[in-house]
C-alpha cells in the first residue's frame, strides 16, 4: 500500500479535515436516501475514537463556482447527526471566518459539517490559495470520497499535498478491493464489460485485454464487434462506424493471450418493450427487421464455465437490456453465478458503475459480490488504467 490508513496516524486531538460525497438526493429540503451518509459513519466514528475532530468537506450539486441555496449542505445536519450519533455542527462557510469560527468551537465528540466547497470558483480549478486556505482549518487531510478522486480539486487532491494525509475506511476497503481485482489478482482474471457503445469505452477495453485472461463483452458493444466479423445484426443497436476499432482490439486481444468471448447466440425481438415477442437465434441468424437485446442460453452457459474456471472477475456493465423482462435473462443469470461462486469461496468479485450496480441490484446478487463500487467514474478511469489524483496525492 503506497497509502497510508487511519490507524498509521496520530489523532488525539488533532482537526482532522475529512473530505467525503455525501452528494445524496434531497427533496424539499429532506435526503431520501441516506447511503452516502452512512458509508462515512466508519471514518467520522474512528476519528473520534481516536481523540479526533472531524470537520467536513463536501461538494453537492453543480453550483458552478458560486453559493446556491438548494445546494446548501445544511440540510444534511439531521441526516447526519443520525447516522454518526452524535451532535453534528455547521458552518456557513469551507473557509474564512465563519470556518474557523465553527472549527474554534468544535468541542470533543462532535463532527462539524463545511458549507459546499464548490460554491468557490477555485475548487475545480484546484486553486492553489483555496487549497491553502482549507488546509489551514486542519492538522490531518482524511480523503474518504473514492467517488471524487478522479478529480484534481483543491478538497480532493490539492490539500492532500499540504497537510499529512491519509485514506478513510471507505476509500482503503475501495483500494484494496481494487488492488485485489487488477493490481495484484489471482489468476485467472476475467472482466465482463457490456454497455451500449464501444466507443464509450475504448481506453477500458484497451487496457483489459493486456491484464485479464479473459474478457466477456456484452449489450450493444458485443453488437459491434460481431458486425466487425462481417454478422449481419440486423436493426440492432450497434456502432457500424466502430467496426475497425474493434477489429484492432481483437487483434490486441489475441497477441496478449486473452480469449475475448462474445455471444454464441442471442435473443431477438422486433420491437423494444417488456414481454415483446421474441426467439433464439445463432449469432449470425439475427431476422433483418429484428434486432438484439440480450445474450442467449448458450452463451450464458459459455459465460458459467469461464466464472468457474476464473479466481478474480471484475464487472462493468449489462449483458442485454436489463431494464425490461425478458431482455435480462443473461445478466440475471451470469450475476447469480458469480454471486454463487464467490459466497462459496471460489471468486474474488468486484464490480462497478451506475447500470451495473443497478443490475447487480435487480438480479439480486448484488450482496454476494466480494465488493460493489458506486463510484461511477472513478471506477471507470481505474479499470482505464489511468492515475486518480485524489488518490496519487496521498501517496506515502
Amino acid at each position: 500500500m503506497a497509502w497510508k490508513t487511519l490507524d498509521e496516524m496520530d489523532l488525539a486531538g488533532k482537526v482532522v479535515l475529512v473530505r467525503v460525497d455525501i452528494n445524496v438526493p434531497v427533496e424539499n429540503g429532506v435526503v431520501t436516501d441516506a447511503t452516502r451518509i452512512e458509508k462515512i459513519a466508519p471514518t467520522v466514528k474512528d476519528i473520534l475514537a481516536k481523540g479526533g475532530k472531524p470537520v467536513l468537506l463536501a461538494h453537492f450539486g453543480r453550483p458552478k463556482g458560486k453559493p446556491v441555496a438548494e445546494m446548501s449542505l445544511r440540510p444534511l445536519v439531521p441526516e447526519l447527526a443520525k447516522a454518526l450519533g452524535v451532535t453534528v455542527k455547521f458552518a456557513e462557510d469551507c473557509i474564512g471566518a465563519p470556518a474557523k469560527t465553527a472549527v474554534a468551537a468544535l468541542a470533543a465528540g462532535e463532527v462539524l459539517l463545511l458549507e459546499n466547497t464548490r460554491f468557490h470558483a477555485g475548487e475545480e480549478k484546484n486553486d492553489p490559495e483555496l487549497s491553502a486556505a482549507m488546509a489551514a482549518l486542519g492538522e490531518i487531510y482524511v480523503n474518504d470520497a473514492f467517488s471524487a478522486a478522479h478529480r484534481a480539486h483543491s478538497s480532493t487532491e490539492g490539500v492532500a499535498h499540504i497537510l499529512p494525509s491519509a485514506a478513510g475506511r471507505l476509500m482503503e476497503a475501495e483500494l484494496k478491493a481494487l488492488e485485489a481485482a487488477l493490481g495484484n489478482p489471482v489468476r485467472p482474471v476475467t472482466a465482463v464489460v457490456g454497455g451500449a457503445k464501444v466507443s464509450t469505452k475504448l481506453d477500458l477495453l484497451g487496457n483489459l485485454v493486456s491484464k485479464v485472461d479473459h474478457l466477456v463483452i456484452g449489450g450493444g458493444m458485443a453488437n459491434t464487434f460481431l458486425v466487425a466479423q462481417g454478422i449481419d445484426v440486423g436493426k440492432s443497436l450497434a456502432e457500424r462506424e466502430m467496426a475497425d476499432t474493434a477489429r484492432e482490439i481483437l487483434e490486441k486481444a489475441k497477441a496478449a493471450g486473452c480469449a475475448i468471448h462474445l455471444p454464441a447466440d442471442v435473443v431477438v425481438a422486433r420491437e423494444f418493450k417488456a414481454g415483446a415477442a421474441n426467439e433464439v437465434v445463432g449469432n449470425a441468424d439475427c431476422p433483418s427487421d429484428a434486432m438484439i437485446l440480450d445474450a442467449g442460453p448458450k452463451s450464458v452457459e459459455e459465460i458459467a464455465k469461464v466464472f468457474e474456471a476464473s479466481k478474480t472477475l471484475i464487472w462493468n456493465g449489462p449483458l442485454g437490456a436489463f431494464e425490461i423482462a425478458p431482455f435480462d435473462a443473461a445478466t440475471n443469470a451470469a450475476a447469480q453465478k458469480a454471486a454463487d461462486l464467490t459466497k462459496a469461496g471460489k471468486l474474488v468479485s468486484v464490480a462497478g458503475g451506475g447500470d451495473t450496480v443497478a443490475a447487480l441490484n435487480k438480479a439480486g446478487a448484488a450482496e454476494d459480490f466480494s465488493y460493489i463500487s458506486t463510484a461511477g467514474g472513478a471506477f471507470l478511469e481505474w479499470m482505464e488504467g489511468k492515475e486518480l489524483p485524489g488518490v496519487a496525492a496521498l501517496t506515502k
